[in-house]
Formats: structure tokens, C-alpha cells, sequence
């Protein structure tokens, strides 16, 4: 299994147990490290996407229910509504990822922890998510919202 691929099993796991118990990241965080023991190179991007939703959740929860048709983030699965936040993460501030990358990997976690329907799901958001983050400034704004 790839680093980055680890890593975002690991963060899933994370954001999983924070939805749950309303745990704090660093905590539930701190609490794999015990238990588990991946390579730094796992610890380092795990920590980069943790860090990162959690810093950008409220424009990353926004982008998410706009381009979700009829759901909310409530409504939404548990491991779908995270699989999407960390995807969503990585196009937003992770520009040396490319969206296919993305697109595969959230696919892949929906498949693996996911609903039969998960991938389906998540793919079609994330598709809606891309195409708008590719408009121009003024296309953006004249999306109706």
C-alpha cells in the first residue's frame, strides 16, 4: 500500500472516531499513534490532511453541500461525509495532487469502508466539486447557489 494511500486510511480512521465521540484530532490522533505504528512518511501526510480539513472545514463543509444535489453533510454517511472532506481538502490545497489521483483514492476508501453505493456517491460530488473549482472567478459567481 502507497504512503499516501495509508495515510488517508489513517485520517479517515481519525475523523470516523471525532464524528462518533466528538473527540478532539489531536487526541484520537495521538491515541492511533499508540496502538499503531506507521513510518513517518505515513505520520507526516496524515498529519498535512488532518490539519488541514480541520483548519478549512467550514469552506470545505460549504463546498461540499452546494455541490451535493438534495444532502446534507447530516444526512450524509459517516465515512462518506470524510472520505469527501479529505478529498475535497486535497483539491482545494493540494495542488501537487492531481484530481485523478484524488478522484481514485476517495473512490478506492468508499469502496473499502463505504456502502455499496459510496463510490458512486462520492464521485459524483467530487466530479461537481472539480468542475466548479475550474471555473474562472466570474464564472464562480454567476453559479446560482
Amino acid at each position: 500500500m502507497s504512503i499516501r494511500r495509508r495515510a488517508r486510511e489513517v485520517a479517515l480512521h481519525v475523523f470516523y472516531q471525532m464524528d462518533i465521540s466528538q473527540g478532539d484530532a489531536q487526541e484520537v490522533l495521538d491515541l492511533y499513534w499508540e496502538n499503531f505504528k506507521p513510518t513517518e512518511k505515513v505520520r507526516e501526510f496524515c498529519q498535512r490532511l488532518i490539519e488541514g480539513v480541520g483548519r478549512n472545514r467550514s469552506e470545505i463543509d460549504q463546498l461540499i453541500e452546494e455541490n451535493s444535489e438534495n444532502w446534507t453533510l447530516k444526512r450524509m454517511a459517516v465515512v462518506d461525509r470524510n472520505i469527501l472532506r479529505l478529498a475535497t481538502f486535497e483539491l482545494l490545497h493540494c495542488p501537487d495532487i492531481p484530481f485523478k489521483a484524488t478522484l481514485n483514492e476517495a473512490i478506492e476508501l468508499a469502496k473499502k469502508f463505504g456502502a455499496d453505493d459510496s463510490g458512486a456517491f462520492i464521485n459524483g460530488i467530487l466530479d461537481k466539486i472539480h468542475s466548479f473549482l475550474t471555473l474562472s472567478a466570474d464564472e464562480r459567481q454567476a453559479v446560482p447557489r
